[in-house]
């Protein structure tokens, strides 16, 4: 297994700047083809647990974000690939208009048929002193 292989960092870094921008525009298409339709599909955000790809899309098109989006600046982006077919992003990044460091996390496969898709989410924000 090789890790880091550059055109697989690729891959994931456009799937996640896609993703990224999806959520400054609300883009909830964009959104849902990002996410793994599944039951098993959990995504774990600031103000719901999701569990199954229908909660995730009901909290998707239930979401206000701010304008600019929640988050301020970026710290520091992290992407592991391991070998094809497995990836994890964990970005750090102040929140906006709030104290704290936020964290964010994505597992990634690449699935037949269907390509790479989110199969596990987080996000969350420490707060300051911590």
């Amino acid at each position: 297994m090789t890790v880091n292989r550059p055109e697989v960092v690729a891959e994931i870094t456009a799937l996640f700047e896609r993703y990224e921008r999806a959520l400054v525009e609300k883009d909830v298409a964009v959104l849902d083809a990002t996410f793994w339709d599944s039951p098993y599909t959990i995504r774990y955000a600031l103000h719901e647990n999701c569990y199954g790809f229908a909660e995730v899309h009901a909290a998707r098109v239930a979401a206000d974000p701010p304008p600019g989006g929640t988050k301020e600046a970026r710290i520091r982006l992290e992407i592991l690939t391991l070998g094809t077919d497995f990836a994890t992003v964990n970005l750090e990044f102040k929140p906006r208009g709030k104290p704290g460091l936020g964290r964010q996390s994505q597992t990634w496969m690449r699935l037949p048929d269907l390509g790479w898709m989110v199969v596990s989410a987080h996000v969350s924000i420490l707060p300051i002193g911590t």
